[in-house]
């Protein structure tokens, strides 16, 4: 158990960093292939949206195929999309390049989950869940500061190439580790594809994440590089609604029903876009405010990773014994303090006071975090688990993509980035808000029905 875990957790931290590492290198990319900043951003932007299309096919593949078998796949297409992406001779093949290794993510990413809660039972769930923060908490951090010391030391193409060193460990360790499943179906015996959901929910909530990075990039949302995908999105996403009505739908938007597993997901949600406003506003601040460079502002985010990764073992190990809520409340509390109090600094602010206010951030997030996404997996009968993992990451993606869109426009129209922080204590505050929807110590949560109507 301990090696399967430490295995999954390794593929799962490939994604995060060389996204993270790819937004470090925006700058340096433009340079390279000489071109505009708005064009070498679709390399990250197709990134996201080939993970967040091929995230609902994952949902059927793992069950037609077999978890390990495609968790090699994700890894083998993540390989030779890194590969690709470091030999890359122009900015088009960079992007389409990218997209491959989207590609890749989109598979890995709901695995991850998959896998984990799998071998876990819900009896383990917290504390399993924990152990999948650590990589949540660390990835966004060590990203930035992994991608400005390769540049700073080598070329842009190391930043690819080593995704290929590392993924090779990990194809190797999990054909050895990863157990082999036969492959199972939860929707009917032939375990038949629904190609029509599929074509609906994959580009509708791809179409939505554009619409969301196009406000950033534009900084206005009534533009039609905004208001077309957000118009196709919302077709797609409401023909898929009226289609998930009948038997054998590719997700079924009957989990929606449980009040435990609608409130998990919004909570992290909610939580992922607050945390994000921190990691998008405290390099900016170390930089503006205090002068430093990139590696130097990124080494400074360290504290909030750090906290994440120390919170989120020990609050998910605690919530399989003494429930979610509890944990979750002082959580959050923690975390709206931690950000109050950034939203007090200035340029003649002591550093080590944002990062121990970061560092206790860190620390709140996850104490609300881990025990959430164990009270989520609690709430799955195995059957389901990947069905609400797809709906998981998805959403993920959305508040993601979402809160890019709102930390641009809080940027554009203040006067500083600490305006930033603000959007944090809001999110906090509606996660503290949806808190007591969770399941408590005495309170067993309130299972989702397999096959329960849309």
């Amino acid at each position: 158990m301990p090696w399967l875990i430490a295995v999954v957790l390794l593929g799962g931290l490939l994604g995060i960093l060389n996204s993270t590492m790819a937004a470090v290198a925006t700058g340096t990319l433009a340079i390279a292939f000489d071109t505009s900043l708005s064009t070498i951003g679709w390399a990250s932007t197709g990134f996201l949206l080939a993970v967040t299309a091929t995230i609902p096919f994952t949902t059927w593949a793992v069950d037609r195929y077999g978890g390990k078998r495609l968790w090699v796949a994700g890894l083998a297409l993540f390989l030779v999309g890194s590969l690709a992406a470091g030999l890359a001779w122009d900015v088009g093949s960079l992007i389409a390049f990218r997209a491959v290794q989207g590609v890749g993510a989109g598979l890995l990413d709901p695995l991850v989950l998959i896998l984990l809660a799998r071998a876990a039972g819900p009896e383990r769930a917290g504390r399993v869940m924990g152990l999948m923060g650590v990589v949540l908490s660390l990835g966004p951090v060590l990203g930035p500061i992994a991608g400005g010391a390769i540049l700073g030391a080598l070329s842009w193409r190391a930043m690819f190439l080593i995704s290929v060193v590392v993924g090779l460990v990990a194809l190797v360790l999990a054909v050895r580790v990863i157990p082999a499943d036969d492959p199972v179906s939860s929707r009917g015996e032939s375990g038949r594809l629904d190609v029509l959901g599929l074509a609906l929910l994959g580009p509708g909530f791809a179409a939505v994440v554009l619409a969301l990075s196009q406000t950033a990039e534009q900084g206005a949302f009534a533009a039609w590089q905004v208001l077309a995908p957000l118009g196709l999105g919302a077709v797609l996403l409401i023909g898929y609604a009226v289609h998930a009505r009948r038997p054998g739908p590719l997700i079924d938007l009957g989990l929606f029903r449980s009040r435990s597993f609608s409130a998990s997901v919004a909570i992290m949600g909610l939580g992922g876009m607050g945390l994000f406003a921190g990691l998008f506003a405290l390099p900016l601040y170390y930089q503006q405010a205090h002068g430093h460079g990139v590696l130097a502002a990124g080494l400074l985010m360290a504290p909030l990773g750090i906290g994440g990764s120390i919170a989120m073992p020990l609050a998910g190990r605690l919530s399989d014994r003494l429930g979610a809520r509890g944990l979750a409340v002082g959580g959050a509390v923690v975390a709206i303090a931690s950000v109050l109090a950034l939203t007090r600094i200035g340029p003649d602010t002591p550093e080590v006071w944002p990062a121990l206010a970061a560092l206790t951030f860190g620390l709140g997030s996850g104490c609300f975090s881990a025990p959430t996404m164990g009270s989520l997996y609690r709430t799955l009968p195995g059957p389901m688990v990947a069905q609400g993992s797809s709906v998981l990451y998805m959403l993920n993606q959305l508040g993601a993509a979402l809160g890019v869109a709102v930390v641009t426009l809080v940027v554009q129209t203040a006067d500083s980035t600490i305006g930033v922080f603000w959007v944090a204590v809001v999110s906090n505050l509606a996660v503290l808000a949806l808190i007591p929807l969770l399941p408590g110590k005495a309170d067993a949560p309130q299972p989702v029905r397999e096959g329960a109507p849309a």
